[in-house]
């Protein structure tokens, strides 16, 4: 596989809560020249609908890493919702259905979703509501249905939890579900890999995993968050890169939009991130994939 050359990369810490602005928004970009990463600020808490704004408005030749799940499991039951008629066949499909039964929500937020009649007993949510049907027969765990991604991910010594749960502080299910709707709100505008082909030229959207970047910069699952600038610089000079600027304490979406940008940078060429072991085409269409997970 011939490996792309990107321009600039940013990150984008993500976030699923309610409201409009939220604190556990956090952009990052760096250019491919190898300077430091950059926090991209507005003097105020991002939005899921500035954020829109940006991707829809990409510098060309952008790689774009986003912290959340891409589209829910799949594989292990054959179907995102087993035994739901209207269940969707495919990825955008998903987003599509999401965007539907969510359109009421401000913000593109996805409380009806979860809320919906027939969909709520497959998520885990407040209150101790663990669905009927948040386990597909035969689980293992009490973590939920996992993509072939996240079982990838765990075999790389990641903890990843599945996009089902919407409890605790390690849920994705409440970031996945909002992503996906701005994703579906993108209508093609920016390829999502691999969902789409990765195009020869212009920009790419790709599902990150921040705690991926952190390991690889030599910290362990259990100390992958950073909180001053002296932790994020020993880890971004793991990947070559410059230290950000500041000094002292810094929040922890910020320093992982920063580190997961120098990572993207770092691992972009490297055509084995491309070209994962468990991608099949059929998995690609509707589970996607976490980029740099092998």
């Amino acid at each position: 596989m011939r490996t792309r050359r990107f321009r600039q990369f940013l990150a984008i810490d993500w976030s699923g809560a309610a409201g409009e602005r939220h604190a556990g928004i956090a952009l990052a970009v760096c250019d491919e020249r190898g300077g430091p990463p950059v926090l991209v600020e507005r003097g105020r808490k991002w939005s899921r609908a500035e954020v829109l704004a940006i991707l829809r408005d990409l510098p060309a030749d952008t790689l774009v890493g986003m912290d959340l799940g891409i589209a829910l499991p799949f594989a292990d039951c054959g179907a995102y919702f087993p035994g739901w008629a209207d269940g969707p066949a495919d990825a955008k499909a998903l987003w599509a259905i999401i965007d539907q039964i969510c359109a009421g929500d401000p913000h593109h937020g996805a409380a009806s979703l979860v809320d919906h009649p027939d969909l709520s007993p497959f998520f885990r949510r407040h209150g101790g509501r663990e669905g009927a049907k948040f386990r597909c027969d035969g689980a293992e765990h009490g973590k939920g249905r996992f993509r072939v991604t996240e079982h990838a991910q765990a075999a790389q010594g990641c903890k990843p939890y599945s996009n089902f749960n919407l409890v605790g502080a390690a849920q994705v299910g409440k970031s996945s579900l909002t992503g996906m709707r701005v994703l579906h709100a993108l209508s093609g505008a920016v390829p999502v890999w691999p969902i789409d082909p990765l195009p020869a030229t212009g920009s790419v959207i790709v599902e990150i995993y921040t705690a991926l970047a952190a390991r690889e910069a030599g910290r362990s699952v259990g100390r992958s968050k950073m909180r001053d600038h002296a932790a994020l610089a020993h880890a971004l000079a793991a990947f070559g890169s410059p230290p950000a600027a500041g000094h002292g304490a810094v929040d922890d979406h910020s320093s992982d939009a920063l580190l997961t940008a120098a990572w993207l940078r770092h691992v972009a060429q490297d055509p084995t991130r491309w070209q994962p072991e468990g991608l099949t085409p059929q998995i690609a269409r509707t589970e996607g994939w976490t980029f740099g997970v092998v």
